[in-house]
């Protein structure tokens, strides 16, 4: 596994010293277990109970809001007497005001698993279960992941890529000339060559290949919000191959 960071501007992450910031190169199974380890603990410490056994602390979930603008935390108050414990779906939506035992909702749909998410439920009509009912609140919606959070609380933004389309991030075809480079390089024959080859291959991509990458993912994000589909998009790519952006005759030249 290959970690690092890279810009459209300056390329590869460096120190004023020229060595990579945070550059752990190529993670063999050993990098990667210590790296699950840390996520570990991170995430929940290990703590001996009165039994003498290790028991698991988890982290609690971030609150959520309630329709009047409140924190709603998921989990049972002090004076509870399941204080603590975390209070399940049905109890966190009878609090936005979702009568869940009354509608006799279950907790998830049929028998293959929860496929109801994607769906647009009819104004006013009740929700199918319980995950679709909580995974419609606009609190959950709106719910920022741990690392934007994490990213804007140092005062900077978090632009997310469309899944599944490698020509809107320009990483990928970083990626992918870093991988042609590599093939290219003779069979090898111990442990520590493959490791050599993959920062050699890294290291070759030029600047100039990068910030062409980033443009061409540029135009293709513009093609798609100009209303192109895919094989428009590599057209009008190709065309004005000399831009960030898409001319506004672009429209026009399709139609002839």
């Amino acid at each position: 596994m290959v970690s690092d960071f890279v810009s459209a501007n300056y390329g590869y992450l460096h120190t004023p010293d020229g060595s990579r910031k945070n550059h752990d190169g190529y993670f063999d199974n050993e990098d990667l277990k210590k790296q699950i380890i840390k996520a570990m603990e991170i995430h929940g410490r290990s703590v001996v109970g009165t039994d003498g056994k290790t028991i698991k602390e988890m982290k609690q979930m971030h609150p959520g809001k309630l329709l009047d603008g409140s924190m709603q935390s998921f989990y049972f108050s002090d004076s509870h007497k399941s204080a603590g414990q975390f209070k399940g779906m049905a109890v966190i939506l009878q609090e936005h005001g979702i009568p869940v035992d009354e509608l006799k909702l279950k907790a998830q749909c049929g028998k293959g698993g929860f496929k109801c998410w994607f769906t647009t439920l009819p104004t006013g009509s009740n929700p199918c279960c319980c995950w679709k009912a909580l995974y419609d609140q606009p609190d959950f919606i709106a719910q920022k992941s741990i690392i934007q959070e994490l990213i804007e609380a140092h005062g900077h933004g978090m632009t997310i890529y469309a899944k599944f389309h490698c020509e809107c991030n320009f990483i990928e075809q970083i990626w992918g000339y870093a991988k042609q480079v590599y093939h290219e390089f003779p069979e090898s024959s111990t442990e520590a060559e493959p490791e050599r080859n993959v920062l050699a291959a890294l290291e070759s991509v030029p600047l100039i290949s990068i910030r062409r990458f980033a443009n061409c993912s540029l135009r293709f994000m513009d093609a798609y919000r100009k209303g192109l589909n895919g094989s428009q998009a590599a057209w009008a790519n190709k065309k004005y191959h000399g831009h960030r952006v898409l001319p506004e005759s672009l429209m026009a030249d399709l139609e002839v």
